[in-house]
Order: structure tokens, then C-alpha cells, then sequence
């Protein structure tokens, strides 16, 4: 099964999370901002009314007091009500007195009133008791009205029922006044917290992204373990993931050793195996040279395997491209000297690494450098880029290629091109089990050579 490499940790999951924070935050701020200002604005209002219900209240005791019915059986007052906006038309402040013998709308009424009456809703008033309505008023106005109904001792049967209202802007004037003054007030309120909801975030997080770039920094190999002060409250997580890398880095050195002592323990007998076999002309002597032949072969192919498989779970893997291919191309040119082969390299910038094992790395290019040698004709090229996140290593030569069913067919283990090129068959199924091992890939193309072009995709560190 192959190994899937690690995931590398994504900056926009980080900054999803600050986001979210970022949001819930400034929802509750402005929630609650906008709370406060409809309950302050209500309690305002309500307190403005209260406060106009007793100023009328005030004025109806007063034109209470100073009615009375003169000695002739007319109703007057004794004198005119004391605010001054009762004498100016249209002031926003009015009286009224209804009734008497003959029922009369206006009977008295104010200077401010003009030649206009208030009409009261037609309601059933005990004497004395005081009744609030809101209706229209003069002028295509409303007016807040408060009436009482008083019997004059002078005329016990007849009923008189004295009225005063108010404007109604006078109330929502102010009200309105305040509700701008509050929200601007609140507005402002609410962009302080918000600065301070996304300094605290930014602050509270900061951490966090630092231990995220040393996470990085650990799985691009710059470094072993995560370095730097953080917080008492993320210094025991930061102390956790160190053990943990370091019992990981334990497990897997066990592991290549192990690896190491497996490969030693089965290949030394069947080295002794295959020199007493090749000592001995027999037909049984061959056939055992064959078979271990083939079980090294093995051998070799499931080592590998294994200890990358091992490998690729080791975080902080990071091995440079260049000085890899700097040595292999000097072995290849050693082994095909005699067939004065052109091996260039060209577009491999210094900067490109692989994240995975240097002997892994050597292991896969080498025997795919090794394929282009034995098959090209006299040139081999060799390019590396780096696209999406992956180290992407094109190998052409000028050779006969492949057609499209044995570029499938030598990728599986121990098929040869052919049989009379020396060879195990296992090369190119290693290389391509390798790769897959990684997280990477193996494919074969025609190359614009005219041979065959292997292109390798591993992780990019």
C-alpha cells in the first residue's frame, strides 16, 4: 500500500480560524451595540413621554383651578394660563373646554388653537378622572391629549370636559435628537471594540502562526524541532510536539537500522551461496546462481520499499536536487565512458530539494539515469521545476523508446525491454514504487529527443 506523505499545514485554515473569530466577535459586538441603543433610545422615549404626561397633567390642573361658572351661568377662567405658548397660533401647546348645557364643541379653547377644535374620542369620563389620547391635531398636526370631566358646584348637572394637548413633535423631536446622538456615540463604541476584537484576535493567534511557520520550517527540513518562545498557555502543546518528533525520529532511525541489519543478515548467505555456486560447473550450481540472483534482486526491491516507506513518515526530510544529480551524472559518465555519452544538465536551479531521503533520491534517479545511458544513442538531458508543490524531474535520451504497452510493461517489476541488455527488470519498477511511496509519480513519454523521457514528480521541499 503506498504511504501517503504529510499533509503540509495550510495558511488558509489559519486564517479561516481568524476569520471565524473575527466574525463571531464583531456579530456579539454589534449585536449587543444595537441592543443597548434600542433599549436606551426606548427607555428615552419613554421617558420623554413621562415627562410630557406630567407637563399636561400640569397645565389640565391649572386650567382646572382657574375655571369657574360666572355669576350670569357662563363658564370662564379667572385668568389666562400662565406658559405663553397658549397665546401664539399654532404653538405646539393648546386648551379646550367642551360641553356645558348645550353639549359645545370649543366652548373655551386657547388663542393657540386659532379657529381650529380639538375632537376627542367619544369616551365615557367619571367626574374627576383624566383620560390621555393621541389624535390629530391643528395645522395637520398630532397632539398627545389629556381631558378630565369636572361638575361645577354652580351647575351640579352639567358636565364640562376640559382638555389640553401638546404637539406631538415636541416628544419625537428630542427622542429622534438622542437616538442620533446614540447611535453615532455607539457607532463609534462599536468600531473601538471592533479594533480592539481584531487586535486581541491577531495578538491571541500570533502564537499560533509562529508555531505553524516552525512547524513548516521542521517539515522543509530547516530544522528538527520547533524553536521559540511562546506563551505559558502553548509552551506545554510546543513541548508535547517536540517529544513527539523526537520519539518519532527514534522509531524511524530503529527502523533504517533494523532495515540496514535485515539486508546485511540475508545478503551475506547468499553471497556465499552464489561464489560457491559459480565455482561449481553443475547444472544444480547454475540454477542456484540464477535463484539467488533473483532473490537479491528481491531483496533489494522490498529493502528499498520498506525503508522509504519508513522514511517518509520522518518529518524535517529535505534533500537538495542539485548535488544529487552532480554525483550521479559523474558515476554515469564513468560507467558508459566508452560510449563518449553527452549528459547535460540544464534549468536545475541550486534552490530545488526533494522532501524525502537522500539515499531514496539517489536511489530513484540513478536508475533512472542509469535506463537513459544503457538505451541512448549520444545525448542524455536531464531538467527539474518545481509546479504546484512538486519537484518535477524530466530524464530524455536520443535512444530507440518504447511504445505505449512496454512504457506500462517495464514499470512493473522484473520486466525487461530487453532481454539481451544487462539488467535485473527492476530499475524502473523500484524507481516508480519509490516515487509512489513519496506521494510522487513515475511516467514514461516520448521525449522530444526522440528516445524515451521519464518524468518524476516527488514532494518539493
Amino acid at each position: 500500500m503506498t504511504a501517503t506523505p504529510p499533509v503540509p499545514a495550510r495558511p488558509a485554515m489559519h486564517r479561516s480560524l481568524r476569520l471565524r473569530l473575527l466574525a463571531g466577535s464583531l456579530v456579539w459586538i454589534l449585536a449587543a451595540v444595537a441592543i443597548t441603543g434600542v433599549l436606551l433610545a426606548d427607555l428615552f422615549g419613554q421617558h420623554v413621554r413621562e415627562r410630557v404626561d406630567a407637563e399636561l397633567h400640569g397645565h389640565l390642573d391649572q386650567l382646572t383651578a382657574l375655571f369657574e361658572i360666572a355669576p350670569d351661568g357662563t363658564a370662564t377662567l379667572r385668568m389666562p394660563l400662565s406658559d405663553p405658548r397658549l397665546s401664539r397660533p399654532y404653538a405646539g401647546l393648546y386648551w379646550q373646554v367642551d360641553g356645558g348645557p348645550a353639549g359645545t364643541i370649543g366652548l373655551l379653547r386657547s388663542r393657540s388653537l386659532w379657529d381650529t377644535a380639538l375632537s376627542v374620542p367619544p369616551d365615557t369620563l367619571a367626574d374627576g378622572e383624566v383620560h390621555v389620547h393621541d389624535v390629530d391635531g391643528p395645522d395637520a398636526s398630532r397632539v398627545r391629549l389629556m381631558e378630565r370631566l369636572i361638575r361645577p358646584a354652580e351647575q351640579p348637572d352639567t358636565a364640562y370636559r376640559l382638555i389640553v394637548a401638546l404637539d406631538t413633535r415636541q416628544i419625537h423631536e428630542p427622542v429622534e435628537e438622542f437616538a442620533t446622538l446614540l447611535a453615532i456615540a455607539l457607532g463609534v463604541l462599536a468600531l473601538g471594540l471592533g479594533a480592539a476584537a481584531v487586535l486581541q484576535v491577531g495578538i491571541g493567534l500570533a502564537p499560533l502562526g509562529r508555531m505553524r511557520q516552525a512547524l513548516g520550517a521542521v517539515r522543509d527540513g530547516h530544522t528538527r524541532r520547533l524553536e521559540g518562545d511562546y506563551p505559558r498557555e502553548v509552551q506545554p502543546l510546543v513541548d508535547e510536539l517536540n517529544t513527539l518528533l523526537a520519539h518519532d525520529e527514534a522509531m524511524v532511525e530503529r527502523a533504517r537500522t533494523q532495515a540496514g541489519n535485515l539486508a546485511h543478515a540475508v545478503k551475506t548467505p547468499l553471497t556465499i551461496l552464489a561464489n560457491a555456486a559459480r565455482n561449481d560447473p553443475s547444472e544444480l550450481a547454475r540454477l542456484v546462481d540464477e535463484q539467488v540472483g533473483d532473490a537479491r534482486r528481491q531483496v533489494d526491491y522490498h529493502l528499498a520499499r520498506a525503508r522509504a516507506a519508513v522514511a517518509v513518515q520522518q518529518p524535517g526530510l529535505r534533500t537538495p536536487l542539485r548535488p544529487v544529480l552532480d554525483g550521479l551524472i559523474r558515476v554515469m559518465r564513468r560507467l558508459h565512458a566508452e560510449r563518449d555519452l553527452h549528459i547535460a544538465m540544464a534549468d536545475v536551479a541550486d534552490t530545488l530539494a526533494c522532501r524525502g531521503d537522500a539515499q531514496d533520491l539517489q536511489e530513484i534517479l540513478g536508475n533512472l539515469l542509469d535506463n537513459a545511458c544503457k538505451w541512448a544513442a549520444r545525448q542524455v538531458s536531464i531538467t527539474a521545476a518545481t509546479a504546484d508543490g512538486q519537484l518535477v524531474v524530466h530524464i530524455d535520451d536520443d535512444g530507440p523508446g518504447l511504445d505505449e504497452a512496454q512504457r506500462s510493461a517495464v514499470l512493473a517489476r522484473g520486466v525487461r525491454a530487453d532481454e539481451h541488455t544487462p539488467g535485473s527488470g527492476l530499475g524502473l519498477a523500484i524507481a516508480h514504487e519509490l516515487a509512489r511511496v513519496y506521494g510522487g509519480d513515475l511516467r514514461l513519454d516520448i521525449s522530444p529527443l526522440g528516445g524515451l523521457r521519464a518524468t518524476l514528480t516527488m514532494p518539493s521541499a
